[in-house]
């Protein structure tokens, strides 16, 4: 009668080192879709919610690239959500893992609420090119967008990455000074994150700084024990 090789211990051990790096991969995968998004996005249509439109008529493939590339940054940041919850176990906080699922459930609604409004956009600037521009319709659906993604994203952001580096304190997933910076870059994000361009970008640069540590740190320490 043969027996498996692998205890239930070293079968816990490999899972918890697998689990910290798979929300690192989920994370970078997610940052590096949500900047291209970002960067796309503002070099094709104006920052003022108030604009004519112009960018529908030279710019709008790229705009739809970008915005095709949302639900796969979606579905990248849900996972990195449901492995840092699941690296938590026991030590899970009730009040820190509901604000931190909610906040994170929270954006992830609201960028695919601004993505939709955008793509909406377009469709019916396709249709009706010159009396869409010119319509309230317009004019809602840009302010709409603006304010979703510009006000309350970047408030729900900052209030994610508080929580996240409080967890990455007390469960030491990553170093301290990157949940320290965490908290200085929440606290701009909340407070003045509407009142400069590309400050948005400061959300995903931080994620993939975090989840960068997380993957390195991880690959280095199977590497030390059998040393």
């Amino acid at each position: 009668m043969s027996s498996d090789p692998m205890t239930p211990k070293a079968s816990l051990t490999r899972a918890r080192m697998r689990t910290p790096r798979a929300a690192a991969i989920a994370g970078i995968v997610f940052s590096i879709l949500l900047m291209t998004v970002v960067i796309l996005l503002r070099l094709s249509v104006p920052i003022d919610p108030l604009e004519a439109g112009a960018w529908l008529d030279t710019n709008p493939n790229r705009v739809v690239f970008a915005l095709n590339l949302v639900p796969f940054a979606g579905v990248a940041f849900l996972w990195f959500i449901g492995v840092l919850r699941d690296r938590l176990g026991t030590f899970e906080d009730r009040f820190f893992s509901t604000v931190f699922l909610g906040s994170g459930i929270l954006f992830l609604g609201m960028l695919f609420v601004a993505a939709a409004v955008g793509g909406a956009v377009i469709m019916a600037h396709t249709a009706q090119p010159e009396a869409f521009t010119h319509s309230p319709t317009f004019a809602l659906a840009r302010a709409l967008s603006y304010s979703v993604m510009s006000v309350y994203a970047v408030k729900v952001a900052g209030v994610f990455m508080i929580t996240t580096s409080t967890i990455a304190v007390y469960t030491g997933i990553a170093a301290r000074w990157i949940a320290y910076l965490g908290y200085a870059l929440a606290v701009f994000l909340l407070f003045g994150g509407g009142y400069a361009d590309w400050t948005f970008m400061v959300f995903p640069l931080w994620v993939l700084l975090m989840s960068g540590y997380i993957l390195f740190d991880n690959l280095r320490r199977p590497a030390e024990a059998k040393a």
